[in-house]
C-alpha cells in the first residue's frame, strides 16, 4: 500500500508518491496539480473543496474560508453559513480530496502520508495538523519541515555535490529560512527560522489596500464582498507581474469604479514593511547557523510566492546571489514530501539517503530566580536548532535548606522568563533532606523528529521519575518503541567507546610527541573533547573523523613514514569551531 507525500499549503496544497525511482505529483480531478486550500459550504450542506470553493470566495464570502492554516492549533472558528468548524476540520476537507485524487491516480487505498509543515510551526500546530490528517482517514507518523522537503528534492535532482544551502521558502502564508548542508547522502538542516504569518496573502491584501490608496477608495469602508473582489483581483495582477509589467488592475462592480497601473517597483514601495519582516529571519538564521551570507554555495528559492519577481531580486539583492535553478518554486516541497514518504517506505533505491533535521524551539525547564523569586528563569537543555533525534542532560540542585521534593516544569521557547515560553508538562521527583545545594538532580530530555519527548529525572539516591510527552494519535505502544529506538542516544557522546579510544588515543600521542607537534596534538584533542561537550551526535561523529584522520598523521609521522607535517587545519569536513 502506497505512503503518498502531501505538501498542505496555505494557499494551495499538492500530493506526491515515490514509484519507479523518482517523486510523481498527483494530479487533481480536474487535471491539475494544484488544489487551493479552500473550502464551502453549498445551500444544501454540500463541501465543496478546491477550485470550486475558491470561485465562491468573492459570491459566497460567508459560505467560505481560506488561509486557515495560519489558525492550525488555535482556538479559532470558522462560521460558513449555519455550520462551524475548526481550521483542523477544515484542513481534513482538503486533506481528505488529496487522498481521494490519489487512490484514483494510483488504484489503490491510500491510509497514511507524509505531511510537510512550516518548520516554525509549534507542537501545538503540529499537533494540529495530524489531527486534521487522521479526521482525513489518514495516518501520519512523520511531519517533514518545508525546507527539508525541499531541500531533499535538491538534492535527488542535482546529485551528491557537498554544498551550504540558504532555502528561503516563501509560501502563500508563511516563510520559513533554513541553512542546510548536503554531504555524501546526507542532507542535514543547520539552522531554521520564520514567520507563520507572513506570506503571498499578506501581499495580496496590501496590493488591494495601496490600490484603494491610490485610487482614493476607503478600502475598510467596503463590503466584504468587495474587498475579497480586490484582494482575488490584486492576486491575479500579482501573478501576472511575475511574467510582465506594467499590468493594468481594474475593477468596476456596477458600485466600485478605478483602475491603475501597476510595477514590481510600485509592489516592493507598497510592501516595505513585508519585505522588512522578510529579513529579519534570514539575519537570524545565519546567527543561528554561525555561517555568513558569503559561505553559500546556494540560494534556493521556493514556495508559490518565491515566483515573484520583486521577492527573488529583492533576496538576491540582499545577500549578492542569485537563485538556483531548479524544480518549480511551487512544486519543490510537494516532491520532496514524496520523496521523504518513499524514505518512510523503505525504497531500497532511497536506502542511503539520510535527512536530519532540526528542533525549531529550545526545550528547558524552569529555574529559580533568586532576584525575582516568583518569575522563573528558563534553563534550556535541547536548544532550537539542535540535530534530531537528541537526548541532552543538565544537572540541578535544590535551592532550599532541607528541600525534599524537585519539580520540574518543561517548557517550550526562546524568552528568559518562563512565563513568556510555553509549559509543556510537570513532574516531581523527591529527594532526601539537606542543606541546599547538597542534593542534585540529573535531567534528561530525549527528542525525536516525530515530536515524542522523554523527560527522565534522576537523583542521587537512585530515585527516578518520568513524563513522556507525545501525540494524541500515537499510542503507548508507538510510544515505547520509539523510545527503546532513541536509547543509544542517551549515552553521552564522551562515554561511547569509539570516542574513549580516541582520547586515549590522542592522550598517548601527546606523550610521545615533543615541541610543536605535542601542542598541536593538544590542540586537537580540546576542540574533540569541545564537540563531543555539545552532545550532538552528527556534530561529535564529524569531529571523530576529523580528529582520527588527523592523528593518523601523527602517528605515521612519528613513525618516521614519508608524510607532510601534519597540521591541525585539515582540508574537508570543515567545522564551525576549529581548534
Amino acid at each position: 500500500m502506497a505512503i503518498i507525500g502531501i505538501d498542505l499549503g496555505t494557499t494551495n496544497s499538492l500530493a506526491s508518491v515515490w514509484r519507479s525511482g523518482k517523486s510523481e505529483l498527483i494530479p487533481n480531478a480536474a487535471g491539475d496539480y494544484l488544489t487551493p486550500s479552500a473550502v464551502s459550504v453549498d445551500g444544501d450542506g454540500t463541501i465543496l473543496v478546491g477550485r470550486a470553493a475558491r470561485d465562491r470566495l468573492i459570491s459566497h464570502p460567508d459560505r467560505t474560508a481560506a488561509g486557515f492554516k495560519r489558525d492550525m492549533g488555535t482556538r479559532k472558528t470558522y462560521t460558513l453559513g449555519d455550520r462551524t468548524f475548526t481550521p483542523e476540520e477544515l484542513s481534513s476537507f482538503v486533506l481528505r480530496s488529496l487522498r481521494e485524487d490519489a487512490q484514483v491516480y494510483l488504484g489503490e487505498p491510500v491510509t497514511e502520508a507524509v505531511v510537510s509543515v512550516p518548520a516554525y510551526f509549534t507542537e501545538a500546530q503540529r499537533a494540529a495538523t495530524k489531527r486534521a490528517a487522521a479526521l482525513a482517514g489518514l495516518r501520519v507518523e512523520r511531519l517533514v519541515n518545508e525546507p527539508s522537503a525541499a531541500a531533499v528534492a535538491g538534492h535527488i535532482s542535482q546529485g551528491d555535490e557537498d554544498k551550504v544551502c540558504l532555502v528561503f521558502d516563501l509560501g502563500g502564508g508563511t516563510l520559513d529560512v533554513s541553512v542546510v548542508e548536503r554531504f555524501d547522502n546526507v542532507v542535514s538542516v543547520t539552522a531554521v527560522s520564520g514567520d507563520n504569518h507572513l506570506g503571498g496573502q499578506d501581499f495580496d491584501l496590501v496590493l488591494a489596500k495601496g490600490f484603494c490608496e491610490d485610487c482614493g477608495v476607503d478600502f475598510d469602508a467596503l463590503t466584504r464582498q468587495q474587498q475579497e473582489m480586490l484582494v482575488r483581483q490584486s492576486e491575479t495582477c500579482k501573478m501576472a507581474l511575475s511574467t510582465q509589467e506594467p499590468v493594468i488592475m481594474a475593477v468596476d462592480d456596477g458600485v466600485l469604479s478605478a483602475s491603475l497601473s501597476l510595477s514590481n517597483e510600485w509592489l516592493i514601495r507598497k510592501s516595505r514593511a513585508l519585505f522588512q519582516r522578510m529579513i529579519a529571519p534570514v539575519r537570524k538564521v545565519f546567527l543561528d547557523a554561525g555561517i555568513s551570507p558569503g559561505e553559500l554555495d546556494d540560494l534556493v528559492m521556493v514556495g508559490g510566492s518565491s515566483h515573484m519577481p520583486a521577492v527573488r531580486r529583492y533576496i538576491a539583492r540582499t545577500l549578492e546571489r542569485e537563485p538556483a535553478r531548479g524544480a518549480r518554486p511551487d512544486t519543490a516541497i510537494a516532491l520532496g514530501a514524496g520523496i521523504c514518504a518513499g524514505m518512510k517506505a523503505r525504497s531500497p533505491d532511497l536506502k542511503e539517503l539520510v535527512l536530519t533535521d532540526v528542533c525549531p524551539f529550545t526545550l528547558g525547564v524552569a529555574m529559580y530566580n533568586e532576584h525575582q523569586p516568583g518569575r522563573h528563569i528558563m534553563s534550556p537543555i535541547i536548544e532550537r536548532n539542535s540535530v534530531l533525534p537528541s537526548s541532552k542532560e543538565g544537572i540541578y540542585y535544590t535551592v532550599r535548606d532541607n528541600q525534599q521534593i524537585i519539580q520540574v516544569d518543561v517548557y517550550q521557547g526562546e524568552h528568559r522568563y518562563c512565563s513568556d515560553n510555553t509549559l509543556l508538562g510537570k513532574l516531581e521527583l523527591r529527594v532526601p533532606s539537606a542543606p541546599r545545594g547538597e542534593q542534585s538532580v540529573r535531567i534528561r530530555f530525549t527528542y525525536d523528529i516525530n515530536g515524542l519527548l522523554e523527560v527522565s529525572v534522576a537523583g542521587r539516591d537512585g530515585q527516578t521519575a518520568r513524563l513522556v510527552l507525545q501525540n494524541a494519535d500515537m499510542t503507548q505502544e508507538e510510544a515505547e518503541r520509539r523510545l527503546a529506538e532513541l536509547a543509544s542516544l542517551k549515552l553521552h557522546p564522551r562515554e561511547q567507546e569509539e570516542n574513549r579510544a580516541l582520547v586515549a588515543r590522542a592522550e598517548r600521542l601527546y606523550t610521545v610527541t615533543v615541541g610543536p607537534l605535542r601542542d598541536q596534538v593538544a590542540a586537537m584533542l580540546d576542540w574533540f573533547q569541545g564537540q563531543l561537550s555539545t552532545q550532538e551526535p552528527l556534530r561529535a561523529g564529524r569531529a571523530a573523523k576529523r580528529a582520527s584522520r588527523f592523528f593518523d598523521q601523527v602517528e605515521a609521522y612519528v613513525g618516521d613514514v614519508e608524510l607532510p607535517f601534519p597540521d591541525a587545519s585539515l582540508d574537508g569536513d570543515e567545522e564551525e569551531d576549529q581548534p
